[in-house]
């Protein structure tokens, strides 16, 4: 189920986008507390669910326009544990976004109690297939709340990479 929450921004940037998973046996440890490595993994599946509510599909991104969201730095917060079978809300937001680097953020609630169990961010670098970082295409820049790039020529970022 994915849905998304309300804002006055047309674009991604600042809005939280919604959607929920099911914690499997699996993602638990003996105790049936959720393994904290999950959690960055519940980060991705939002990530690439706002890009599909946003209108593309992350992995046309990849293979059409060669321009991979490379994580370069992440941090979360546990604030209560997540136990097999419960359903978590996943709410991600684009935090700040550049020409070359996106900053993501996160909550994860226990969906029938509306509490909060994480939140977190991930910084992330555009590159190209072999790593290099590269400015994101225009076509996207739209989605995140970039500005275009005057005509011409590419406008320089207000932060570098090497400021994160």
């Amino acid at each position: 189920m994915s849905r998304h929450s309300e804002s006055h921004h047309p674009d991604g940037h600042g809005r939280f986008y919604e959607t929920t998973v099911r914690v499997r046996y699996a993602e638990t440890d003996q105790m049936g507390v959720v393994y904290y490595g999950n959690y960055y993994l519940w980060f991705e599946v939002g990530r690439v669910e706002l890009c599909r509510q946003l209108g593309f599909e992350y992995k046309k991104m990849e293979s059409e326009d060669d321009s991979f969201i490379v994580v370069a730095e992440s941090s979360c917060r546990y604030r209560k544990p997540a136990k097999f079978d419960d359903v978590l809300r996943i709410r991600t937001r684009v935090a700040e976004a550049q020409r070359r680097t996106i900053r993501f953020a996160y909550e994860i609630f226990r969906d029938n109690a509306n509490e909060l169990l994480a939140n977190g961010e991930t910084f992330h670098v555009i590159c190209d297939r072999l790593g290099r970082p590269k400015s994101l295409p225009e076509k996207y820049r739209q989605y995140f709340g970039i500005a275009s790039a005057p005509h011409g020529g590419e406008a320089v970022d207000a932060h570098s990479i090497s400021k994160k």
